[in-house]
């Protein structure tokens, strides 16, 4: 882990903690209200404290964690997952959502992008 600091840029924080794989996506997602840092819409500069909460949607999950070291590298996921736990609701959420997805599967899923001829006429077929 680097060395110890007292804050840390949040989009920063996010790319170490391997929440999003670069600083861009990061920023964007904070950009885009994907991120909340104590129920509040935030910037990508905004320092982050030991202690704070965060809302994150990265795209595939929905995540509320608390903050509990900080670090502005990024390293292995074993030292990433040490700096922050996630809250007992989320767990529970995330959970559920799993759960929810192995008995039924979204048929919009697994379609990315543009559907070819042959998806049009599958998802015309089911939607019959």
């Amino acid at each position: 882990m680097s060395k110890t600091v007292e804050a840390v840029r949040i989009d920063k924080w996010l790319w170490a903690a391997r929440f999003f794989k670069t600083r861009t996506l990061a920023s964007d997602a904070i950009d885009n209200g994907k991120v909340r840092l104590n129920d509040e819409r935030t910037k990508p500069a905004h320092n982050l404290k030991s202690g704070d909460i965060l809302a994150i949607d990265n795209g595939a999950s929905v995540w509320e964690v608390a903050v509990l070291l900080l670090s502005d590298t990024r390293s292995s996921a074993a030292i990433a997952q040490t700096l922050y736990r996630e809250t007992e609701q989320s767990i529970a959420k995330r959970a559920t959502l799993a759960e929810d997805r192995r008995f039924f599967r979204e048929p919009t899923m697994q379609l990315k992008g543009r559907p070819t001829k042959r998806d049009r006429r599958l998802l015309d077929k089911t939607q019959s």
